[in-house]
């Protein structure tokens, strides 16, 4: 078996673990909210904003231990804070770079999506994506979404994708093919078409940033402003939309 053979068996088989560990934390988290309503808690009388938060914060917490966690527990192959890119403290290098990064990344999905919508048939750039969040209207669901969309998910998919899978896979494969494998690997995380497109080249922003900083503290924040951006644009001024639209 050629080495070139062997590094993308490795890969392929990097990537399976990652979609294993998604599953098996989806499941396990069904399992658990299962197991609590056999105990006698009834979600039914518990506010689905609430609820779709601590989904959310067990799902990722699970997917993180099984990810990273049980390949240490039982292969002993331990993953450090260097590994996903947190060995270090926030500098002003990952804060300045963070809006250059917005920048680029902006550019690079209109270009994805404008190419997509004119070349494949079935593109459908009006698809809306699931955030498990909707009808907020108490000030605590507001602060509970935006926790969970602005600051729960970019911290746990940057450790997991440009932390875990970018870092591993770079010791694999050249960079070039890191960033391609983890980028598309993201998109199909996010479900919809025109949401993948728009993640594939976020995402690849995101590799390029731990390239230059040598961390994933100015992908954190970058993924927390596009966020934060679209939090905003859904939950609090969604007529701005409309009027951008025309």
């Amino acid at each position: 078996m050629s080495q070139s053979y062997s590094k993308w068996l490795r890969v392929l088989a990097l990537t399976g673990w990652i979609f294993a560990g998604f599953f098996s934390a989806s499941f396990l988290t069904s399992g658990l909210f299962f197991f609590l309503t056999t105990v006698g808690i009834d979600f039914n009388t518990l506010n689905s904003n609430v609820l779709s938060t601590a989904t959310a914060a067990v799902l990722y917490l699970c997917t993180l231990l099984i990810v990273i966690g049980l390949p240490w527990l039982v292969r002993e192959k331990k993953t450090t804070l260097k590994d996903v890119g947190l060995d270090r403290l926030m500098s002003w290098l990952d804060i300045f770079i963070t809006p250059l990064g917005l920048i680029v990344y902006l550019l690079l999905s209109a270009f994805l999506v404008y190419f997509a919508s004119k070349y494949i048939p079935w593109f459908d750039t009006n698809q809306a994506q699931d955030t498990g969040f909707e009808r907020l209207n108490q000030q605590y669901e507001f602060y509970l979404a935006f926790i969970t969309l602005v600051i729960i998910a970019p911290v746990a998919e940057e450790a997991l994708f440009r932390g875990y899978m970018f870092g591993n896979l770079k010791k694999m494969v050249p960079t070039w093919a890191a960033i391609l494998v983890t980028s598309l690997l993201f998109g199909i995380f996010h479900g919809a078409w025109n949401v993948g497109v728009d993640t594939f080249a976020l995402s690849i922003v995101l590799c390029l940033l731990r390239e230059i900083t040598g961390g994933i503290w100015s992908s954190i924040l970058l993924h927390m402003t596009k966020n934060g951006i679209a939090f905003y644009i859904l939950f609090l001024n969604p007529t701005l939309l409309t009027t951008l639209g025309g």
